[in-house]
């Protein structure tokens, strides 16, 4: 693997107990191609590129006069390798790599981009009673979602030992940026936030520049603003989570928001005759075994999205579905259906109003 590829944890061993959340696609981009066949469309372009482990989609309608695709290219990039140098496992020399290694008992000095993706991950923690948690990245790994291939299940005595380092109360933050642990061997991983927030990122970036069409999609996380080429709200296609297959199960048009979508749907392996998910229960320490298949979260950040997409994952269709009333987000829960041999879907009101037709561009 390219060692450009491996900042960030590449595909399925991604994010901490989320390893691969690209069940998004960006099916504006396949609207604004059919649409181009019908007429000249204006000044408009797409930009591709790799980034935080995965692959990256920028479509911008509209630019201003004096931004060409090159230095559009180089706003977002920037951006994208700030986001990886702070809070990458894989750089050595990152900001959060440097705390993981910390042992110190005085608070780590944190870069205020970095406090901000924790402040996040902390209240999406506690609002989910510890379904979320970047402390769970060894169990993860354990399970064989990390870097390494699993060479054998972990036993209960193996779970109970990481356990003990597993637990977002182990984390402190403290008053100018500053954090610490409870325990040295604690091993924090932003994964499962961060790169919701690295689309946040770049959006800032083109807002500054003067860009406000675009839609940023990096690995299936994606923010839209203003209208796309043809002078719509931006459609966005959300897969059906069947493992092998690439189906169009709804649509959804928004404006000024992001969408984020979890699944486990292509992260899971066979052991001793059952599947094995990579949503590993925080509080257990083995996989979640119901039934939900994806999440999709839409949000006016796509920080927020990305981690409450993973933390309703982890939660469970009931839990799940309770969380989103509570918390008045707009999210589509699919769930599988074993005796139907389909899934269920359960959405709430907010989502269900950004739903379109797919073919109503």
């Amino acid at each position: 693997m390219p060692a450009a590829r491996t900042t960030f944890k590449e595909h399925r061993s991604y994010t901490s107990y989320r390893t691969y959340t690209l069940l998004a696609t960006t099916f504006s981009c396949c609207c604004i191609f059919l649409l181009n066949g019908c007429g000249s469309a204006p000044k408009a372009f797409t930009l591709h590129g790799e980034a935080l482990g995965t692959f990256y989609t920028i479509s911008i309608a509209e630019p201003p006069a004096a931004m060409s695709e090159a230095n559009a290219k180089r706003l977002a990039d920037s951006a994208l390798d700030r986001v990886n140098r702070l809070m990458s496992t894989y750089l050595e020399d990152s900001e959060l790599s440097r705390f993981n290694r910390y042992e110190g008992a005085a608070p780590f000095q944190l870069s205020g981009e970095t406090y901000k993706v924790f402040e996040a991950a902390q209240t999406i923690a506690e609002q989910s009673g510890g379904a979320f948690d970047v402390t769970v990245g060894p169990l993860v790994n354990a399970w064989g979602f990390g870097p390494e291939a699993l060479q054998h299940p972990p036993d209960a005595a193996a779970i109970n030992a990481l356990l003990e380092r597993v637990g977002y109360q182990k984390l402190t933050l403290h008053p100018e940026n500053k954090i610490s642990k409870a325990r040295p061997d604690l091993y924090c991983d932003l994964s499962a936030i961060a790169k919701g927030y690295a689309v946040d990122a770049v959006t800032e970036v083109f807002e500054e520049a003067g860009i406000r069409n675009y839609m940023v999609e990096v690995g299936g996380e994606i923010r839209v603003s203003g209208k796309n080429a043809h002078g719509l709200d931006w459609t966005l296609g959300i897969e059906s989570p069947k493992p092998g297959v690439r189906d169009l199960r709804t649509a959804v048009r928004i404006g000024q928001e992001a969408l984020a979508t979890s699944g486990d749907y292509r992260n899971m392996y066979e052991l001793e005759g059952r599947l094995v998910s990579h949503t590993i229960d925080p509080h257990t320490g083995y996989p979640v075994p119901h039934a939900l298949a994806s999440v999709s979260v839409i949000h006016p950040s796509c920080m927020w999205a990305d981690g409450y997409a993973t933390a309703l994952m982890a939660l469970g269709p009931e839990k799940a579905a309770a969380f989103a009333r509570e918390h008045d987000l707009a999210v589509m829960l699919l769930v599988h259906d074993a005796e139907a041999n389909h899934f269920r879907e359960v959405s709430t009101p907010q989502f269900d109003v950004c739903r379109v037709e797919p073919s109503g561009q």
